[in-house]
């Protein structure tokens, strides 16, 4: 990588940065580009080359952190020899990731992620398919061996994902009644017994 390059990156990284920050303490009508440029100390010019617009910065780090949630979550299927104890390593990533990341949590969780969700669905998956196949594969082999119900994966994916989404939500909000620790050792056999042929 030249040196051109490597700035280049590491201005991207200090906007990506900015940007997780500035949405953290103001929540989604605070990324301004005046917000911006103050937090990352990079100037409009760049921020315009690196991402065309705050919309863009603002996907780029939606993406970046859906690619670190998605990447934990297969790397904890990959360590599994059994569909159970998969889906139990599984959904204790997915909340030890929340506990670990809460500003990027909140992001993922939020009502700007929805929107993008909605409107760029097929677009997203396509662009997290390298992290979204292997968890998809491993959960089909499982379905093919009879370890798993022979339910749509779309329907799997809802029964291990809801719940902790649902609770993952819900502390992030700031509910006092949610303890993840607790929610690590109480989903992840309920979340399997869902599943069971």
């Amino acid at each position: 990588m030249s040196p051109k390059q490597q700035r280049g990156e590491e201005t991207a990284d200090r906007l990506l940065d900015a940007a997780l920050q500035v949405y953290a303490e103001s929540g989604e009508q605070g990324v301004t580009v005046g917000a911006l440029t103050k937090t990352s100390g990079v100037s409009l010019g760049s921020l315009y080359h690196h991402f065309g617009s705050v919309d863009g910065l603002m996907n780029a780090l939606l993406l970046r952190w859906l690619g670190r949630l998605l990447a934990e979550m297969a790397a904890s299927v990959e360590r599994s020899r059994t569909a159970r104890t998969g889906i139990r390593s599984l959904v204790r990533a997915y909340l030890k990731f929340i506990k670990e990341n809460p500003d990027g949590a909140r992001l993922l969780h939020s009502s700007y992620a929805d929107r993008l969700g909605m409107a760029q669905a097929r677009q997203l998956r396509d662009a997290q398919e390298a992290r979204l196949s292997p968890m998809t594969d491993w959960m089909q082999r499982h379905v093919d061996s009879g370890e798993v119900a022979p339910l749509p994966m779309p329907l799997i994916e809802g029964l291990v994902l809801g719940p902790v989404v649902a609770t993952a939500r819900r502390w992030l909000a700031g509910f006092d009644d949610v303890d993840l620790d607790q929610a690590a050792r109480v989903l992840p056999e309920r979340i399997w017994r869902s599943l069971v042929p």
